[in-house]
């Protein structure tokens, strides 16, 4: 399988179905859980109603060793924490909030100690109010630019375009160990389905 884009500059992949996007995250999370961080880890998760957020937070939580049928999106309680055996995963959404005060008054920063991994559904919605060191995540649901990329003209309306871009030293070194996660799965698993789609927009 093809490497994925450069992790300095970020990374861009076509997921051609759900198992892969549930894939994607949870080989996410078993690197976080396998070399636990130091520091909180961020990820803010970006893109429309139903592009895969959620069900990539899922895999996320898999392989941090949580049920994923126990996560569901936070909507009305804007987050929610699940212990892990280095620190907390925190799963917030921002999509009813309505300012970045409320995100502080929810204890936002009170969720970013030692160990833990934050995962943040709409957070384009506050990015002053975020970690400069944080890895962001954008998904499309443009079948029209899936099926382009990918050379597929049959490609499933359930591709997703995921865009990785990486804001500071910590988020770049773990960008680029998940590339290379991604980049060596066998073609056999669904993880060795996502296929690199050129540098992030």
């Amino acid at each position: 399988m093809e490497q994925a884009s450069s992790a300095e500059a970020g990374c861009c992949w076509i997921s051609p179905t759900p198992e892969s996007t549930f894939a994607l995250g949870e080989a996410l999370g078993r690197l976080l859980a396998a070399d636990p961080p130091g520091d909180a880890t961020v990820l803010g998760l970006c893109g429309e109603l139903g592009s895969g957020k959620t069900l990539f937070t899922q895999g996320l939580a898999a392989g941090l060793g949580i049920d994923p049928t126990a996560v569901a999106s936070p909507t009305f309680t804007i987050v929610s924490e699940y212990p892990l055996s280095f620190g907390t995963f925190a799963h917030l959404d921002l999509y009813r909030l309505e300012s970045a005060a409320e995100l502080e008054a929810v204890g936002f920063v009170d969720l970013l100690e030692p160990g833990a991994v934050v995962a943040i559904e709409w957070a384009d919605r506050f990015p002053e109010a975020l970690p400069a060191d944080r890895l962001t995540l954008r998904f499309t649901r443009d079948a029209l630019v899936s099926k382009r990329e990918v050379g597929n003209a049959t490609a499933p309306e359930r591709s997703r375009r995921i865009e990785a871009a990486p804001a500071g030293a910590g988020a770049r070194g773990l960008l680029g160990q998940w590339a290379a996660a991604v980049a060596a799965a066998p073609a056999s698993e669904p993880l060795g389905a996502i296929t690199p789609a050129g540098s992030p927009r």
